[in-house]
């Protein structure tokens, strides 16, 4: 482990209560890392805070947790990424062990599971255990997973999901797509708990909880479209049968019956409604066979990646 690389990512915006700390834990956890803490237009001096500290500083100018991941990703070259949070949640107890994981047993995410921890205990925000618990419901049933903690901060990662993840997101909603992309992609994981401890006294959590929890529950959607576009288009076109068959039903019944149709309007309407059901059952099966493409594409390119 010590001749590999190992780069230590912390985003920041407006942390200058909890950096230093941060910085020096994680250099005496980890030695050997290099320290790179990418600013996002802090105006508390966070930057030269980080850079006091020993860290290797840069600077994301676009807003958003997600612009500076894609950054982070793309710029900087490890065997190993441990992702962590710069707000001092996140003991860097447990470093050491989730960079195991990834260069010695090849896991592909290691997830810092804070909520089968100190979490609910910890954070004082309702909203926010609720969000938690509802993003997690929701992707582990329409994913058929069983990830304990989906929106942790606390992440290691290898060199191939890194350079093979592609960063869509801009804000908080980020940490979801990664997890959503290595289970559709059938990356290793691995999850440990791991404690968590509430922000400081004077350190201000960055996340709104209706408007990111807004965006984080919209990313789930377009990405289960994308990702499962037969379970997604069949839902809909079931409820477009469902109304068909409301409307339609009492009119063919009429019919037999009277051997009139005295609704024509609602005729045609159910069978509006029938169509668009039959087109919704075929989108689907059509978009799964693209998806299914991507995948065997996808499963190529790492093979290809791993040879070169």
């Amino acid at each position: 482990m010590s001749n590999k690389k190992i780069a230590v990512l912390i985003p920041c915006y407006n942390e200058s209560k909890t950096i230093e700390k941060v910085v020096k834990d994680y250099k005496k956890e980890l030695p050997s890392a290099d320290i790179y803490v990418y600013d996002n237009n802090s105006s508390d001096g966070t930057d030269k805070i980080a850079k006091k500290a020993g860290a290797i500083v840069k600077y994301e100018h676009r807003q958003g947790k997600g612009n500076v991941i894609r950054t982070m990703f793309k710029e900087i070259d490890a065997d190993c990424y441990l992702m962590i949070d710069g707000d001092d949640t996140y003991p860097a107890d447990n470093a050491k062990e989730m960079v195991k994981y990834v260069l010695e047993d090849k896991v592909d995410m290691v997830i810092g599971d804070r909520l089968s921890s100190t979490y609910f205990e910890e954070n004082k925000r309702p909203f926010h255990n609720f969000g938690n618990k509802l993003v997690r419901g929701l992707i582990n049933t329409l994913f058929k997973s069983n990830v304990r903690d989906i929106m942790t901060g606390y992440r290691a990662f290898s060199y191939e999901f890194v350079k093979t993840f592609p960063v869509l997101s801009k804000g908080f909603e980020i940490e979801t797509e990664m997890t959503i992309h290595a289970l559709d992609k059938n990356f290793s994981l691995k999850e440990i708990p791991v404690e968590y401890r509430d922000r400081p006294a004077g350190s201000e959590s960055k996340l709104n909880t209706f408007s990111d929890g807004f965006k984080v529950l919209k990313t789930i959607g377009r990405l289960f479209k994308e990702y499962k576009p037969t379970v997604f288009f069949g839902l809909i076109g079931l409820l477009f049968l469902i109304i068909s068959l409301c409307f339609g039903v009492p009119v063919f019944v009429e019919y037999f019956k009277t051997h009139l149709v005295k609704r024509f309007p609602t005729l045609i309407f159910a069978g509006f409604m029938l169509m668009i059901s039959v087109l919704s059952f075929v989108c689907g099966i059509i978009l799964e066979v693209v998806v299914k493409k991507h995948r065997q594409l996808f499963e190529l390119f790492l093979i290809d990646k791993k040879r070169d």
